[in-house]
């Protein structure tokens, strides 16, 4: 229907991307203040953050769910890994 359900605030700068995990419960946002953070879709609140060296430019999600990586306008790439983590 295109209504608003949840706004995800947490990021002090641009976003750059967002990724959804397979199962569509999570969300992964890059964002120029440096950080990738994890989102609960269902209630907004943010489950996670990770800071890189520079500017977040991207994100994606693997096929398993749990893979994350994200690239810095540095040419850095980041792995990161979904575990642990309740819901």
């Amino acid at each position: 229907t295109g209504a608003e359900i949840v706004t995800l605030r947490g990021h002090s700068r641009e976003v750059n991307g967002v990724a959804i995990t397979p199962d569509g419960k999570r969300a992964i946002s890059a964002s120029e203040d440096k950080t990738l953070k994890l989102w609960d879709l269902a209630t907004g609140e943010m489950l996670a953050t990770f800071t890189g060296d520079g500017a977040i430019a991207s994100c994606a999600v693997a096929a398993d769910g749990v893979t994350v990586v994200g690239g810095d306008w540095l040419g850095r790439v980041y792995f990161l890994r979904l575990e642990g983590l309740r819901g």
